[in-house]
């Protein structure tokens, strides 16, 4: 085990494509691709396109 790094959990921020908000938080470990999903924003009322991305 000597050697190895272990990769700790960073915490993104999902971001509304249509008005730029920070609506939502996540931890998990970095690797892997971008994600992107279809959440609630509270400004515009219903569900956008929200992207991962680091703060």
């Amino acid at each position: 085990m000597a050697g190895r790094s272990k990769k700790k959990a960073e915490t993104i921020f999902l971001v509304c494509e249509e008005t730029g908000d920070y609506n939502y938080t996540l931890k998990r470990k970095p690797g892997g691709e971008k994600l992107r999903l279809k959440k609630y924003c509270p400004r515009v009322r219903k569900h956008t396109w929200h992207a991962e991305k680091k703060k």
